[in-house]
């Protein structure tokens, strides 16, 4: 097994499936399949989930709600999600499986809150844990958070979930259909050219601490697990890497 204890963060499409918004069954199954089945090959794991399907940032420009304001309530639909897949998590593996939620801003009531050290703990004892509401800072997105908490809890790599895209390419595919897929880059390369399918911010961060990504489609059954058994599907974005082109 190449990487025994992984982040992997989902977008808020990833659970609302065809539909903007709300939730879709089929994709909830979908996420809960693929984490569990991880799990079963002994691969610690915690997820950031984005929260897109609840709430998102040009709806509030429309409303004239400033920024501030509209990142709290983006936090708050990371929460929604987080608690919507831990029952998820719980009722697919028939309760045997520990999923702990632990939000940046305090919401006592119905999950603890983040502290770095716990999280690990959870971590070793094999605990799948969600982390949510971001930084519980606003003008962060949950990209930033991801890479940040992966750094906190030692993992030792980013799985960034896309859907309908395969990979990082070298422009939008769905309206330039020159464009090429990057099998292998360096982070410096995304922060050159300006490309945007990951948040820049996290980008430098994970360059910084040298945290090796992959940025995937998560339509497959079994990508998450192939990537930590070696496989590279997608694009993986890591410290010195020359690139490759599809």
């Amino acid at each position: 097994m190449r990487y025994s204890r992984v982040l992997l963060k989902l977008s808020g499409q990833a659970v609302s499936g065809s539909a903007d918004f709300g939730f879709d069954p089929e994709s909830l199954e979908h996420i809960a399949d693929q984490v569990l089945r991880l799990h079963r090959e002994g691969v610690e794991i915690s997820i950031v989930i984005g929260g897109g399907n609840i709430f998102r940032g040009n709806v509030a420009s429309q409303w004239g709600i400033e920024r501030a304001e509209a990142d709290n309530i983006g936090m708050m639909g990371t929460i929604i999600n987080s608690l919507m897949l831990r029952g998820v998590l719980t009722a697919s593996s028939d309760s045997e499986v520990e999923v702990r939620v632990m939000t940046a801003i305090p919401v006592n009531a119905v999950a603890e809150p983040f502290i770095r050290l716990r999280a690990i703990h959870h971590l070793e004892k094999g605990h799948i844990v969600i982390f949510a509401a971001g930084t519980g800072n606003p003008y962060v997105t949950t990209d930033y958070a991801a890479a940040q908490r992966a750094i906190e809890t030692r993992s030792q790599a980013l799985l960034v979930a896309k859907n309908q895209v395969r990979g990082i390419f070298t422009a939008d595919p769905r309206t330039q259909s020159s464009a090429r897929m990057y099998r292998r880059m360096s982070y410096d390369t995304i922060i050159r050219e300006n490309l945007t399918i990951v948040d820049q911010q996290s980008i430098i961060l994970a360059r910084d601490h040298r945290l090796p990504i992959h940025v995937f489609d998560f339509a497959a059954k079994t990508t998450v697990t192939r990537i930590c058994l070696g496989e590279d599907p997608g694009t993986f974005v890591g410290p010195d890497e020359e690139e490759v082109l599809e």
